[in-house]
Protein backbone atom coordinates (compact mmCIF):
# COMPACT_ATOMS: atom_id res chain seq x y z
CA UNK A 1 0.00 0.00 0.00
CA UNK A 2 0.88 3.58 -0.56
CA UNK A 3 1.75 5.55 2.01
CA UNK A 4 -1.06 8.04 0.70
CA UNK A 5 -3.25 5.38 0.52
CA UNK A 6 -2.72 4.27 4.08
CA UNK A 7 -3.19 7.75 5.48
CA UNK A 8 -6.28 8.18 3.45
CA UNK A 9 -7.51 5.28 4.71
CA UNK A 10 -6.17 6.00 8.26
CA UNK A 11 -7.97 9.54 8.03
CA UNK A 12 -11.33 7.74 7.30
CA UNK A 13 -11.29 5.37 9.70
CA UNK A 14 -11.05 7.98 12.87
CA UNK A 15 -14.72 9.80 11.50
CA UNK A 16 -17.85 7.64 12.97
CA UNK A 17 -20.11 6.75 10.00
CA UNK A 18 -23.62 6.95 9.83
CA UNK A 19 -24.49 3.63 11.02
CA UNK A 20 -27.16 4.99 13.63
CA UNK A 21 -26.97 0.97 15.33
CA UNK A 22 -28.44 0.84 18.61
CA UNK A 23 -26.13 -0.24 21.24
CA UNK A 24 -28.73 -0.46 24.11
CA UNK A 25 -30.68 -2.59 21.38
CA UNK A 26 -27.79 -4.99 20.90
CA UNK A 27 -27.93 -5.53 24.56
CA UNK A 28 -31.39 -6.49 24.96
CA UNK A 29 -31.35 -8.25 22.00
CA UNK A 30 -28.43 -11.18 23.58
CA UNK A 31 -31.04 -11.28 26.30
CA UNK A 32 -33.97 -12.38 24.00
CA UNK A 33 -31.29 -14.91 22.41
CA UNK A 34 -30.20 -15.99 25.61
CA UNK A 35 -34.27 -17.41 26.20
CA UNK A 36 -33.85 -20.17 23.66
CA UNK A 37 -30.55 -21.92 22.21
CA UNK A 38 -32.84 -22.91 19.31
CA UNK A 39 -32.39 -19.11 18.03
CA UNK A 40 -28.48 -18.89 18.39
CA UNK A 41 -25.80 -21.15 19.71
CA UNK A 42 -22.61 -19.02 19.59
CA UNK A 43 -19.51 -20.79 20.88
CA UNK A 44 -17.74 -18.17 22.96
CA UNK A 45 -14.48 -20.19 22.95
CA UNK A 46 -14.29 -19.01 19.11
CA UNK A 47 -14.75 -16.07 19.68
CA UNK A 48 -12.32 -12.92 18.86
CA UNK A 49 -9.77 -12.91 21.36
CA UNK A 50 -7.39 -9.69 22.17
CA UNK A 51 -6.61 -7.21 19.56
CA UNK A 52 -2.93 -6.94 18.66
CA UNK A 53 -1.14 -3.88 19.02
CA UNK A 54 -1.28 -3.29 15.22
CA UNK A 55 0.48 -0.30 15.41
CA UNK A 56 3.27 -1.31 16.46
CA UNK A 57 3.73 -3.68 13.52
CA UNK A 58 5.49 -1.51 11.00
CA UNK A 59 5.34 -3.85 7.57
CA UNK A 60 1.59 -3.33 5.83
CA UNK A 61 1.46 -6.66 4.15
CA UNK A 62 1.95 -8.51 7.81
CA UNK A 63 -0.25 -5.51 9.90
CA UNK A 64 -2.94 -6.18 6.94
CA UNK A 65 -2.45 -9.74 7.32
CA UNK A 66 -2.99 -9.86 11.18
CA UNK A 67 -5.48 -7.77 10.98
CA UNK A 68 -7.58 -9.60 8.70
CA UNK A 69 -6.61 -12.96 10.94
CA UNK A 70 -7.69 -11.47 14.00
CA UNK A 71 -11.27 -10.61 12.56
CA UNK A 72 -12.33 -13.62 10.27
CA UNK A 73 -13.01 -15.80 13.58
CA UNK A 74 -15.46 -13.18 14.42
CA UNK A 75 -16.77 -13.14 11.19
CA UNK A 76 -17.03 -16.84 10.32
CA UNK A 77 -19.31 -17.17 13.70
CA UNK A 78 -21.65 -14.69 12.81
CA UNK A 79 -22.09 -16.02 9.27
CA UNK A 80 -22.54 -19.59 11.14
CA UNK A 81 -24.94 -17.58 13.53
CA UNK A 82 -27.03 -15.77 11.04
CA UNK A 83 -26.99 -18.90 8.53
CA UNK A 84 -28.21 -21.24 11.23
CA UNK A 85 -31.12 -18.39 11.50
CA UNK A 86 -31.74 -18.59 7.28
CA UNK A 87 -32.02 -22.22 7.53
CA UNK A 88 -34.84 -22.23 10.48
CA UNK A 89 -36.16 -19.34 8.81
CA UNK A 90 -36.55 -21.31 5.79
CA UNK A 91 -37.85 -24.44 7.44
CA UNK A 92 -40.87 -22.10 8.85
CA UNK A 93 -41.65 -20.65 5.56
CA UNK A 94 -41.80 -24.56 3.76
CA UNK A 95 -44.12 -25.33 6.82
CA UNK A 96 -46.23 -22.23 5.98
CA UNK A 97 -46.30 -23.17 2.46
CA UNK A 98 -47.78 -26.43 3.51
CA UNK A 99 -49.83 -25.40 6.27
CA UNK A 100 -48.38 -27.02 8.97
CA UNK A 101 -46.58 -24.26 11.17
CA UNK A 102 -46.05 -25.92 14.95
CA UNK A 103 -46.69 -24.05 17.78
CA UNK A 104 -42.67 -24.61 17.96
CA UNK A 105 -42.47 -22.60 15.02
CA UNK A 106 -44.17 -19.60 15.52
CA UNK A 107 -42.50 -19.14 19.03
CA UNK A 108 -39.21 -19.56 16.91
CA UNK A 109 -40.41 -16.57 14.62
CA UNK A 110 -41.87 -14.28 17.06
CA UNK A 111 -38.47 -14.43 18.89
CA UNK A 112 -36.52 -14.12 15.64
CA UNK A 113 -38.99 -11.55 14.53
CA UNK A 114 -38.22 -9.27 17.77
CA UNK A 115 -34.30 -9.62 16.84
CA UNK A 116 -34.39 -8.35 13.06
CA UNK A 117 -37.17 -5.47 14.04
CA UNK A 118 -39.81 -7.07 11.82
CA UNK A 119 -42.36 -8.52 14.71
CA UNK A 120 -45.40 -10.65 14.12
CA UNK A 121 -48.83 -9.15 13.58
CA UNK A 122 -51.93 -10.41 15.40
CA UNK A 123 -51.63 -12.18 11.93
CA UNK A 124 -49.13 -14.57 13.05
CA UNK A 125 -46.66 -15.80 9.99
CA UNK A 126 -47.50 -14.41 6.53
CA UNK A 127 -45.52 -14.41 3.09
CA UNK A 128 -45.35 -10.78 3.85
CA UNK A 129 -43.34 -11.33 6.96
CA UNK A 130 -41.39 -14.14 5.58
CA UNK A 131 -39.98 -11.91 2.41
CA UNK A 132 -38.89 -9.60 4.73
CA UNK A 133 -37.00 -11.75 7.24
CA UNK A 134 -35.68 -13.36 4.36
CA UNK A 135 -34.07 -10.01 2.77
CA UNK A 136 -32.61 -9.48 6.49
CA UNK A 137 -31.56 -13.05 7.72
CA UNK A 138 -28.88 -13.71 5.55
CA UNK A 139 -24.81 -13.73 5.69
CA UNK A 140 -22.28 -10.95 5.03
CA UNK A 141 -19.13 -11.76 2.70
CA UNK A 142 -15.85 -11.72 4.86
CA UNK A 143 -13.89 -9.68 2.31
CA UNK A 144 -17.00 -6.97 2.42
CA UNK A 145 -16.65 -7.27 6.77
CA UNK A 146 -12.87 -6.93 6.44
CA UNK A 147 -12.29 -3.92 4.67
CA UNK A 148 -15.21 -1.81 6.09
CA UNK A 149 -13.59 -2.62 9.64
CA UNK A 150 -10.10 -1.41 8.14
CA UNK A 151 -11.46 1.25 6.85
CA UNK A 152 -13.58 2.29 9.81
CA UNK A 153 -11.04 1.61 12.28
CA UNK A 154 -7.81 2.51 10.21
CA UNK A 155 -6.31 -1.15 10.55
CA UNK A 156 -7.53 -1.77 13.88
CA UNK A 157 -5.45 1.50 15.28
CA UNK A 158 -8.07 4.34 15.48
CA UNK A 159 -8.82 5.89 18.97
CA UNK A 160 -11.96 3.84 18.96
CA UNK A 161 -10.90 0.47 18.21
CA UNK A 162 -8.18 0.50 20.69
CA UNK A 163 -10.30 1.95 23.23
CA UNK A 164 -13.98 1.08 22.68
CA UNK A 165 -13.31 -2.24 20.14
CA UNK A 166 -15.38 -0.48 17.59
CA UNK A 167 -14.29 -1.31 14.51
CA UNK A 168 -16.93 -0.15 12.36
CA UNK A 169 -17.56 3.51 13.46
CA UNK A 170 -21.09 2.49 15.03
CA UNK A 171 -22.71 5.12 17.08
CA UNK A 172 -24.85 4.94 20.34
CA UNK A 173 -27.26 8.16 21.66
CA UNK A 174 -27.04 7.63 25.58
CA UNK A 175 -24.66 9.68 27.49
CA UNK A 176 -21.66 7.53 28.37
CA UNK A 177 -22.48 4.62 26.00
CA UNK A 178 -19.49 5.22 24.48
CA UNK A 179 -16.92 7.89 23.32
CA UNK A 180 -17.57 11.28 22.32
CA UNK A 181 -15.62 11.95 19.09
CA UNK A 182 -12.88 15.14 19.07
CA UNK A 183 -14.43 16.45 16.16
CA UNK A 184 -17.89 15.79 16.91
CA UNK A 185 -20.03 18.88 15.72
CA UNK A 186 -22.00 21.11 17.80
CA UNK A 187 -25.62 20.10 18.54
CA UNK A 188 -24.82 16.56 18.33
CA UNK A 189 -24.96 14.48 21.22
CA UNK A 190 -24.04 11.06 19.77
CA UNK A 191 -20.81 8.59 20.82
CA UNK A 192 -19.11 6.32 19.49
CA UNK A 193 -20.38 3.04 21.16
CA UNK A 194 -18.35 0.83 23.34
CA UNK A 195 -18.30 -2.76 22.89
CA UNK A 196 -17.32 -5.17 25.74
CA UNK A 197 -15.28 -6.71 22.90
CA UNK A 198 -14.03 -6.82 18.84
CA UNK A 199 -16.70 -10.26 18.50
CA UNK A 200 -19.48 -8.19 20.05
CA UNK A 201 -18.48 -5.03 17.99
CA UNK A 202 -18.68 -7.39 15.04
CA UNK A 203 -22.32 -8.74 16.17
CA UNK A 204 -23.34 -5.48 15.71
CA UNK A 205 -22.15 -4.73 12.35
CA UNK A 206 -23.98 -7.44 11.16
CA UNK A 207 -27.02 -6.76 13.25
CA UNK A 208 -27.18 -2.89 12.01
CA UNK A 209 -26.46 -3.93 7.95
CA UNK A 210 -29.28 -6.85 8.27
CA UNK A 211 -31.73 -4.51 9.87
CA UNK A 212 -31.12 -0.81 9.49
CA UNK A 213 -33.46 1.13 6.57
CA UNK A 214 -30.15 2.61 5.45
CA UNK A 215 -28.76 -0.76 3.96
CA UNK A 216 -32.59 -1.92 2.11
CA UNK A 217 -30.65 -1.69 -1.02
CA UNK A 218 -27.57 -3.93 0.25
CA UNK A 219 -30.33 -6.63 1.26
CA UNK A 220 -32.08 -5.96 -2.08
CA UNK A 221 -28.84 -6.68 -4.18
CA UNK A 222 -28.32 -9.68 -2.12
CA UNK A 223 -31.37 -11.17 -1.99
CA UNK A 224 -31.38 -10.94 -6.13
CA UNK A 225 -28.26 -12.59 -5.67
CA UNK A 226 -30.07 -15.57 -3.92
CA UNK A 227 -32.48 -15.94 -5.71
CA UNK A 228 -30.63 -16.33 -8.95
CA UNK A 229 -28.48 -18.49 -7.20
CA UNK A 230 -25.11 -16.17 -6.91
CA UNK A 231 -22.74 -16.41 -4.68
CA UNK A 232 -23.26 -14.77 -1.31
CA UNK A 233 -19.74 -15.01 0.33
CA UNK A 234 -16.78 -14.41 -3.12
CA UNK A 235 -15.53 -11.74 -3.95
CA UNK A 236 -18.06 -10.68 -6.53
CA UNK A 237 -20.19 -10.36 -3.90
CA UNK A 238 -18.43 -7.98 -1.55
CA UNK A 239 -18.24 -5.86 -4.88
CA UNK A 240 -21.48 -5.84 -5.77
CA UNK A 241 -22.99 -5.46 -1.85
CA UNK A 242 -21.17 -2.18 -1.55
CA UNK A 243 -23.49 -0.54 -3.70
CA UNK A 244 -25.65 -1.17 -0.97
CA UNK A 245 -23.32 1.32 1.67
CA UNK A 246 -23.99 4.71 0.55
CA UNK A 247 -25.76 5.61 3.57
CA UNK A 248 -23.28 4.43 5.80
CA UNK A 249 -20.89 7.22 5.36
CA UNK A 250 -22.03 11.02 4.65
CA UNK A 251 -18.76 10.81 1.86
CA UNK A 252 -21.31 8.17 0.03
CA UNK A 253 -20.04 7.31 -3.67
CA UNK A 254 -16.56 8.47 -2.56
CA UNK A 255 -17.11 5.99 0.28
CA UNK A 256 -18.37 2.90 -1.51
CA UNK A 257 -15.71 3.77 -4.26
CA UNK A 258 -12.93 3.60 -1.40
CA UNK A 259 -14.78 -0.38 -0.43
CA UNK A 260 -14.37 -1.27 -3.76
CA UNK A 261 -10.46 -0.23 -4.37
CA UNK A 262 -9.81 -1.64 -1.22
CA UNK A 263 -11.55 -4.87 -1.93
CA UNK A 264 -9.30 -5.12 -5.28
CA UNK A 265 -5.94 -4.36 -3.96
CA UNK A 266 -6.53 -6.52 -0.73
CA UNK A 267 -7.95 -9.83 -2.74
CA UNK A 268 -5.05 -12.18 -2.33
CA UNK A 269 -5.43 -11.66 1.41
CA UNK A 270 -8.84 -14.08 1.44
CA UNK A 271 -9.00 -14.97 -2.35
CA UNK A 272 -7.82 -18.42 -0.32
CA UNK A 273 -9.84 -18.44 2.03
CA UNK A 274 -13.19 -17.97 0.31
CA UNK A 275 -15.40 -21.26 0.43
CA UNK A 276 -18.88 -21.79 -2.31
CA UNK A 277 -22.04 -20.90 -0.40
Amino acid sequence: MRKSEFIAIATVGLIASCSFYSYEQNRVEERERRKSSQVSNIDSAQSVGTAPDFSAIKDTKQKKQAFFDYLRPGIALENKRVADERIKLESIEQAFNTQSLESSDISYAERLGRLYNVKLTTEGVTQSWLDKMLHRVDVLPEALVLVQAANESAWGTSRFATQANNFFGQWCYSQGCGLVPLQRSEGMTHEVAKFSSAQQSIHGYFMNVNRNKAYEDLRDIRYQRHLNGESLVDTQAAMALTNGLLKYSERGEAYVNDLQSMIRHNQSFWESSQTPQ
